[in-house]
């Protein structure tokens, strides 16, 4: 089963891919993943990336596909769900044709929908886990708000270490991010649509303001 997923930084689709990725036992890829592991590792794709993704500006094209198609042929048998790629109409146009030319089927594509408003707070008010960030911890809802642990907060889920993300709190970054996000001409809602005329997969639409359980439950409902 190969599945892209979709959504507006904040909506929670990492979280939904790691339910999806436990669910199906597909591979999980993250486009920001393949990211931080170049980067990591220093190579000269990373450290082109890196400039990019600290100004919150859309990493080009020939950059981000020669990382995302490695990785995707990687997971060719198992089967895998991707996610943050494509992040504009070019990028679903040559993925699409290098799937094709790979003869891997796309199954499913996942958009959680949500007002660009909410998506900015949910950004905002986020913490990451130093263990996983999927824990989802965020310090304005209630049901998934950090704990305390001796005078600091901490991951809700294993209790490890909480930071934020520079451009979480960068209001400029967040809105160069949400502007390629909601773009319906060249950016990614363009994309998303572009799978919708193509005809070629199953899109599944769910509405992401409602509590995490619920978006799964959408999710899995019309998920063979």
């Amino acid at each position: 089963m190969n599945i892209l997923i979709f959504g507006p930084n904040g909506s929670g689709k990492g979280t939904q891919g790691a339910i999806l990725k436990e669910k199906y036992g597909t591979d999980h890829i993250e486009s920001g993943a393949i990211f931080r592991e170049h980067i990591k590792g220093g190579t000269e794709l990373g450290k082109k990336a890196k400039a990019y993704i600290d100004r919150g500006d859309l990493v080009p094209d020939e950059i981000t596909i020669p990382m995302v198609l490695e990785t995707l042929a990687k997971s060719k048998e198992k089967g895998w769900l991707l996610d943050g790629f494509p992040r504009s109409l070019a990028q679903a146009e040559a993925l699409d044709k290098a799937l094709a030319e790979a003869g891997m089927a796309l199954d499913y594509v996942v958009e959680i929908v949500l007002d660009r408003q909410v998506a900015k707070e949910r950004i905002m008010g986020r913490r990451l886990c130093a263990n996983d960030n999927n824990h989802p911890n965020h310090i304005a809802f209630e049901a998934i708000k950090p704990v305390e642990k001796d005078g600091k907060l901490v991951c809700r889920v294993c209790g490890g270490e909480l930071s934020t993300r520079a451009d979480d709190q960068d209001e400029e970054a967040i809105n160069k991010r949400h502007n390629i996000y909601y773009d319906d001409n060249t950016g990614t809602m363009a994309a998303v649509n572009y799978f919708k005329k193509k005809g070629n997969a199953k899109v599944i639409s769910v509405d992401g303001s409602v509590p995490i359980k619920e978006v799964t439950a959408l999710i899995l409902k019309d998920l063979a």
